[in-house]
């Protein structure tokens, strides 16, 4: 696409690949069925890898199940945790506060000091103990290997912790020799109280190429797709009570889609651009999300690079495999686990080998039979997630050579604020946008 007529400046080019399909809800129909076909699936894929590992880390130790534990008897066991938590929010809370005069308080994390861990297989179950394995660190739904032995109170005291690691990596491409650009943004909330057009129009012209001088312009001209994580809209939830809606209401309920809309014309106009549901965006609530549908975007959808994508989405740049969230699997890690920021969650989710350990039991997940959609199988190059209040960003390497791009995209309509990444060095700097009326 030509940028600028006067030094015809020609937009960069790279090769796309979506890789959403393990994402999609397709065949699977719902028949009242249960969530412990997908611990099984998890945990059969990944104690395979485990035995695979502990034949090196422990080899001189047998690995036994559960029901197989002998008193004071040093062994290897493969299975998965469950976290026992105290304040950890059930359905009778829910009815109990109805009845109760007190209010529940509400915290931001449900940890507490009294919190235990147990482990789970196909045989039993036993409760964990010892210094080495951390309760803080761990949430229900991870699958580990644990050196120890069992204890005469009964309980596994752990001496050593084994988790599967980065999962192999494609090769990573030659380093190309220019700079290409990928713009994250996430957290738009069209229709909210804090949304900002103008910032977003900003952003818009700044990628497109009408804004700033010549300078400016080469840089826009770099950028070769754009990713939007989630929560693009904010759709007033007072309206959606299943009543009848009056013209005025309706008119409330569509404004902020056909205002999106007019904006991501103007990006797909230039360039790629994939948009993925969030937890305010009017899509299934479960994860996977499936893509919002196209008569949305009735501007957009007209070009065939504009993709409405699922979360988690997939997809590879030149070669470059990116994986990334709208933040959900995130967000309800840190409520019931702890870590010293956002992005140690995110490597963590990539040693355990799944990208959302807490679904089904904190995190609503559609009940699939034969997979588990979250497992990752292949390391990404990029690993992101959306909707976060900060941006950060860190570069984390495995034991085989693997080289993960870890990003945090804050929220736009909060502080005004993109990120950028250069494909060529997978380097990261933020775009901030400000507006100021008197």
């Amino acid at each position: 696409m030509e940028i600028d007529s006067q030094k015809n400046l020609q937009r960069k080019q790279c090769t796309y690949e979506i890789l959403d399909e393990q994402y999609k809800i397709q065949k699977e129909t719902y028949k009242g069925q249960q969530y412990s076909h997908i611990y099984f699936v998890r945990l059969h894929l990944i104690r395979t890898i485990l035995h695979s590992l502990v034949s090196k880390w422990k080899p001189h130790l047998p690995v036994r199940t559960v029901l197989e534990l002998e008193e004071g008897k040093e062994c290897v066991i493969v299975g998965t945790l469950y976290k026992h938590m105290k304040l950890k929010p059930t359905i009778l809370d829910e009815y109990s506060k109805e009845r109760s005069v007190t209010p529940l308080v509400k915290p931001h994390n449900f940890m507490h000091p009294d919190d235990y861990l147990v482990l789970e297989d196909d045989s039993g179950r036993v409760k964990l103990s010892g210094a080495v394995l951390l309760p803080s660190v761990y949430a229900t739904g991870i699958i580990v290997a644990l050196h120890g032995k069992e204890t005469c109170v009964g309980d596994f005291f752990v001496d050593d912790i084994l988790e599967a690691g980065l999962p192999p990596q494609i090769e990573r491409p030659l380093i190309p020799n220019e700079d290409k650009y990928v713009v994250f943004v996430s957290g738009l909330s069209i229709g909210s109280s804090c949304s900002n057009p103008l910032q977003f129009q900003l952003l818009v012209d700044h990628i497109t190429g009408h804004l700033g001088d010549e300078k400016e312009q080469g840089i826009a001209a770099q950028v070769v797709h754009v990713v939007i994580a989630g929560n693009s809209v904010e759709i007033p939830r007072g309206l959606l009570n299943g009543q009848h809606l009056s013209a005025k209401d309706q008119t409330k309920l569509t404004e902020p889609l056909k205002e999106l809309d007019i904006l991501l014309n103007q990006l797909a106009a230039g360039l790629s651009v994939d948009i993925m549901p969030g937890p305010s965006d009017p899509a299934n609530f479960s994860l996977p999300q499936q893509p919002l549908h196209r008569c949305l975007f009735p501007g957009s959808s007209a070009y065939n690079t504009f993709r409405s994508c699922t979360n988690p989405h997939c997809f590879e740049l030149d070669n470059f495999r990116f994986l990334g969230t709208s933040g959900q699997n995130v967000d309800d890690l840190d409520k019931y686990s702890e870590a010293k920021d956002k992005l140690e969650f995110m490597e963590r989710s990539l040693r355990w080998r799944h990208l959302a350990p807490t679904a089904p039991n904190t995190l609503g997940c559609y009940p699939f039979t034969d997979r588990d959609p979250f497992l990752i199988e292949s390391c990404p190059h990029v690993y992101f997630i959306g909707n976060q209040d900060k941006f950060d960003t860190r570069l984390i390497k495995g034991s085989e050579g693997q080289m993960v791009r870890l990003i945090a995209i804050p929220r736009f309509c909060e502080n005004g604020v993109a990120v950028m990444l250069n494909l060529r060095n997978l380097d990261c700097h933020v775009l901030s946008f400000e507006t100021e009326f008197s």
